[in-house]
């Protein structure tokens, strides 16, 4: 319960000492803490969500656009509004890993995501990138996919700051459907 600066912190047990911060709560945040929807081993099988989502409808997956070998999805835990992720439709770990289609599409579909992006929200700028394997910091280690965050000029507000919390303007379904519908047409050499 968010109260004004001028009343007095509410006080609950067990939660440590009184003080004036307020608390935002996100219980929502706990799945992903927990692990939810992280496969139980390497393996395709292993129930890895990258190989279950193009399984979905469009919808229910979060997925903007399909190619031939990758697929751009939103991200279940964004860090920013937008924030998706273009993914090989092949289980593998290692960017060297894929063939040159792979690579080829990859490519592609960041640049096709960033217009998308700008076309869709205005986004100022990006940041793009894998995180290959756990220790570089891989939610899914076992599945390559790359990340493209949405940036704009003073995003970075005090609440990721302070409250370690973002902030959303949107609901996931409506991000998805606004981006599949400024997704550019493929274009051939």
């Amino acid at each position: 319960m968010l109260h004004s600066m001028t009343s007095e912190p509410e006080q609950q047990i067990g939660v440590g000492s009184p003080d004036a911060f307020q608390r935002l709560w996100t219980p929502h945040r706990m799945a992903y803490i927990q692990g939810e929807n992280k496969p139980t081993g390497p393996n395709a099988g292993d129930g890895c969500p990258f190989c279950s989502i193009p399984r979905k409808s469009d919808e229910d997956g979060l997925v903007i656009a399909r190619g031939e070998s990758v697929y751009a999805v939103l991200n279940l835990y964004p860090y920013n509004g937008g924030h998706l992720m273009v993914v090989p439709f092949r289980h593998v770990a290692d960017y060297t890993e894929l063939d040159e289609a792979e690579t080829v599409e990859l490519a592609a579909f960041t640049k096709q995501a960033m217009t998308a992006l700008r076309t869709a929200s205005g986004a100022h700028g990006f940041n793009i990138g894998m995180n290959q394997g756990t220790v570089a910091g891989a939610g899914i280690a076992a599945h390559l996919h790359q990340h493209l965050v949405p940036r704009w000029g003073g995003d970075a507000n005090f609440m990721p700051v302070v409250a370690h919390t973002r902030v959303l303007p949107q609901l996931l379904a409506d991000t998805r459907a606004m981006l599949a519908d400024a997704w550019p047409a493929a274009t051939k050499p």
